[in-house]
C-alpha cells in the first residue's frame, strides 16, 4: 500500500517541475524573475506541509535532494542559464535552507519562515526588476527599497496569518527583522533570512 502523502508529494513535486519548465520559456533574458517563479512554486508544498499531508520526514530530505541536484550544473559549470547565474548559489542555499527549517523549527513557525522565503522574497525580487529594467540598470544584482517594502508588507501578513497568537507589535519587528536580514548584502539572503528566524524564535 502507497503511504498516504505520495499523492501530495507528488502533486508538489509536479508544480515546482511545471514551474522550472514555464521559466524555460521565458528564457534567460527573465533569470532573475524565473528564479523567482521558482520559489513561488514552493508554496503549494509549504502548504500540504502545514495540513500535515507532506510529513516533516519527506518534506526535509526531498528539499536537500532538490539543492543538491541543483548543485551539480553549478559544479559542472553546466548552469541552467533560464534560472541559475554564474557563481550565484541563492537557488542552492534556498533549498538547503527550506530543508534546515523544516527538520529543526516547529511547523507553524518553520511554516511562516518557508512563505516569507518563497513569496516575500519573490514578490520583492520580482519589484526590483522591473524597477532596474525601466530604469535602464543592472537587475541583477541590486537592490532597492521599493523590494524591500513588498518583502515587509507580504512577511507581515504571513506573520499575521500563520502566527495569529503573536502581538501587533511582535510581528511588525519581526517582519522588519527579516527584511534588513534580505536586504543586507554581506550574506545571500537565502541564508540570512532563515538563519534570522531561527535565532528569532526563542524570543517570539
Amino acid at each position: 500500500m502507497f503511504p498516504t502523502w505520495l499523492p501530495y508529494a507528488g502533486i508538489a513535486a509536479g508544480i515546482i517541475i511545471i514551474a522550472i519548465g514555464f521559466t524555460k520559456m521565458l528564457g534567460e533574458e527573465y533569470a532573475w524573475v524565473n528564479r523567482k517563479i521558482i520559489h513561488f512554486s514552493i508554496t503549494p508544498a509549504i502548504i500540504l506541509y502545514y495540513t500535515e499531508k507532506i510529513p516533516r520526514e519527506v518534506f526535509a530530505p526531498a528539499a536537500f535532494a532538490f539543492a543538491l541536484a541543483q548543485l551539480i550544473p553549478h559544479l559542472k559549470r553546466e548552469e541552467l542559464p533560464w534560472y541559475q547565474i554564474n557563481r550565484n548559489y541563492g537557488e542552492v542555499f534556498f533549498a538547503l535552507s527550506a530543508s534546515f527549517v523544516v527538520a529543526f523549527l516547529p511547523k507553524e513557525y518553520a511554516t511562516a519562515v518557508l512563505l516569507v522565503m518563497a513569496i516575500s522574497d519573490g514578490i520583492t525580487g520580482i519589484l526590483r526588476f522591473y524597477y532596474f529594467r525601466k530604469n535602464g540598470y543592472n537587475v541583477k544584482l541590486k537592490k532597492h527599497w521599493s523590494g524591500s517594502l513588498g518583502y515587509f508588507l507580504t512577511a507581515f501578513l504571513i506573520a499575521s496569518s500563520v502566527l495569529p497568537e503573536k502581538s501587533f507589535a511582535i510581528k511588525l519587528i519581526w517582519s522588519g527583522i527579516l527584511t534588513l536580514a534580505e536586504y543586507q548584502k554581506f550574506l545571500d539572503d537565502n541564508l540570512a533570512v532563515p538563519l534570522v528566524a531561527a535565532f528569532l524564535y526563542p524570543v517570539v
